[in-house]
């Protein structure tokens, strides 16, 4: 098993569509790429962490490629939008790959480049190592709560 990291807005919605992908085998919400190495959803939200709201992946890559899940990540969000995705605005919602390793950094740095030509230099995505990742234990536990 391997995992990726991406920061691609709000962490629900993209959550609940890698967990349906042939090959993903969990997911956790979380925050990543900040300053604090145990940070909250509140603290997140102030806008003073330099977190990302991010999907942690599981994945077999017998069964999908870092490569694929790179692809579905940007298809799933719009990767031109600075510190945005819908209605949701703020740091916390930026658009960041967080690599695992220097072959996943080499991948998703290619899918990128290959995404921008086709958006015509607009993508505003960024690529850093993982940083600082946190579970988003008690947040995650009160949506699940919810629905």
């Amino acid at each position: 098993m391997e995992i990726a990291i991406l920061g691609l807005g709000c962490f629900w919605g993209p959550e609940i569509k890698f967990s349906k992908i042939n090959g993903i085998k969990s997911t956790e919400v979380g925050y990543c790429g900040g300053d604090d190495p145990d940070t909250t959803y509140k603290k997140v939200c102030s806008g003073d962490t330099n977190h990302a709201e991010v999907v942690k992946l599981e994945f077999d890559p017998n069964i999908i490629s870092y490569e694929d899940i790179v692809k579905i990540f940007f298809d799933l969000h719009d990767p031109t939008t600075l510190n945005s995705q819908g209605p949701d605005f703020g740091t916390q919602y930026r658009s960041e790959i967080f690599y695992n390793n220097q072959i996943q950094r080499e991948i998703a740095e290619k899918v990128l480049k290959q995404t921008n030509k086709k958006l015509s230099g607009k993508i505003v995505t960024k690529i850093s190592p993982i940083h600082n990742y946190c579970k988003a234990e008690e947040y995650h536990q009160k949506y699940l709560e919810k629905y």
